[in-house]
């Protein structure tokens, strides 16, 4: 919808003067005729600022400036608008706190709406299995090792996404994706009718992949267009888009209070977003590195980037994963939580995690990737560990620390794995990424319910499998290369010629 926004100040002779300059924040503009102004670049689809001057003697005078615009962002420009309009009330001084590090033209800011959109679907998808598998284990009479190989099969749901990531170097981003969020959805919504666990599992191993497929190829596709200096950052939005559809699924989990079966109604809510298939696959292009000409490459010669980031997901998800699924198992059975109190912590401890996000993504822009990353992963994993050990208040408190120290390094790690691989290339090499991350779920969750079966207690497992994100800061330290700032095409060679139309 197009705005109009008026101001009006009084200003002496130097105000009076830069009013009548071409801004640079928060859009860069350009002169198109006298005291007229339109954007040269920015995250609008349409924008024009006229300046009219009632002149004072001393050359000064009241200046009323009328910006009539368009925010070219789909489905969040209502949460954008007030921050914008107050930016263009103060242009040209400090970037705000909310911008990218790095300016986004109409075209980026559009696409990362959209696949903000789609990864609110993704964050519902991802959570649903893990957010409901302790109220499906109390109706199916399953103990904790029955749970954990469950979630550990549904792991195998990576496969089906290497294949999607794989077809999505041949037949492009845009298809695979959509395809993968119209599956993940229909899939999930089978898991309402399982007769039993296994039932359960191998639905939700259908609707994993292709949740896992929606994940990563819209990674690739906000590396691909984002420009370089803003490419974590705008990670770090999808990050909170997911943490929202996630937090809808914690939400729902107040229906699992309704009875034995009332867990069953939060695999039907994903159909909801079949209806919004078509708008986005109006609004989504397929990606310009993707239709350029380019140099197609084999997984040869990749070997060391692709092991080092295999690695770093398998390690990596021998804790996040059975951190994930056993959380609510452990509120549950340990501390005597209901599905209502459950989804209050999970929801009030978890949000502020929004603040590691955010902080994460622009320091990994501007300061670097593995300083952020490791830190987070160190501190983080501790406070997570710490929650297992204590009750009460205590609960809340390493909860929230927890939330927002390791959030931090979401969009410094998540960024690395479109980045370092050729366009010809990038999706199947994240696709064996995420089977190396997937299989160290399964190790992880396997692990910590026999762990937890034997010590009678979820925290020391847990505090076990810590040792996987600690080894994985070391090894970001030590032998991750520093992306932020440069071009695809520096940090892969084989893609610098032709260049970007």
């Amino acid at each position: 919808m197009r705005r109009r926004l008026v101001t009006r100040t009084t200003l002496d002779r130097a105000g009076v003067e830069a009013a009548r300059q071409p801004r640079h924040q928060p859009v860069l503009e350009t002169r198109v005729g006298d005291d007229v102004f339109d954007a040269l670049e920015g995250a609008v689809s349409s924008y024009r600022r006229t300046v009219t001057v009632a002149p004072d003697a001393d050359g000064g005078g009241e200046v009323t400036e009328t910006v009539e615009f368009q925010l070219a962002v789909p489905y969040f420009a209502w949460l954008v608008r007030k921050p914008f309009e107050s930016a263009m009330r103060r242009p040209d001084t400090a970037r705000p706190w909310w911008m990218p590090p790095e300016r986004l033209d109409a075209r980026a800011a559009a696409m990362l709406g959209t696949l903000a959109a789609i990864a609110i679907v993704f964050g519902y998808l991802n959570t649903l299995f893990t957010q409901t598998i302790a109220f499906a284990g109390e109706e199916f009479g399953a103990n904790n090792g029955a749970q954990g190989l469950a979630g550990s099969f549904v792991r195998l749901g990576g496969l089906i996404a290497l294949g999607l990531l794989a077809l999505s170097d041949r037949r492009g981003r845009r298809a695979v994706l959509l395809g993968a969020v119209a599956g993940g959805c229909i899939f999930a919504a089978t898991g309402a009718l399982s007769p039993s666990l296994a039932w359960l599992a191998i639905t939700q191993v259908l609707a994993r992949g292709c949740a896992v497929a929606v994940l990563v190829v819209a990674s690739i596709i906000t590396v691909e267009e984002m420009p370089a200096g803003s490419r974590a950052w705008a990670i770090s939005l999808l990050a909170m888009a997911a943490g929202f559809g996630a937090g809808v699924c914690v939400a729902a989990l107040r229906l699992a209070d309704l009875g034995e079966h009332g867990w069953r109604l939060l695999y039907v809510l994903p159909l909801g977003a079949l209806p919004l298939l078509r708008g986005i696959a109006r609004r989504l292009p397929e990606t310009r590195r993707f239709e350029r000409p380019h140099v197609e490459v084999q997984v040869r010669g990749h070997g060391t980037r692709l092991w080092l980031l295999g690695a770093s997901g398998f390690l990596s998800n021998l804790f996040v994963a059975p951190n994930a699924q056993f959380n609510n198992r452990f509120l549950r059975d340990e501390r005597h939580y209901s599905g209502g109190a459950i989804a209050l912590l999970s929801l009030g401890a978890g949000t502020p995690g929004v603040i590691g996000i955010v902080v994460g993504g622009r320091l990994a822009d501007v300061r670097g990737r593995r300083m952020v990353a490791a830190v987070s992963l160190v501190l983080g994993t501790v406070c997570n560990v710490a929650f297992y050990f204590v009750g009460g208040w205590g609960l809340w408190l390493w909860a929230v620390l927890g939330a927002v120290i390791v959030d931090a390094q979401i969009p410094a790690l998540a960024v690395y794995g479109p980045e370092l691989f050729p366009t010809s290339l990038r999706g199947r090499a994240n696709g064996i990424i995420t089977i190396t991350s997937l299989a160290g779920s399964a190790v992880g969750l396997a692990a910590a319910g026999a762990l937890a079966d034997h010590l009678g207690r979820i925290g020391p497992a847990l505090a076990l499998l810590g040792i996987g994100p600690l080894v994985l800061a070391l090894l970001v330290v030590v032998a991750y290369p520093e992306t932020a700032g440069l071009e695809l095409e520096e940090i892969n060679p084989e893609d610098a010629h032709p260049p970007l139309p």
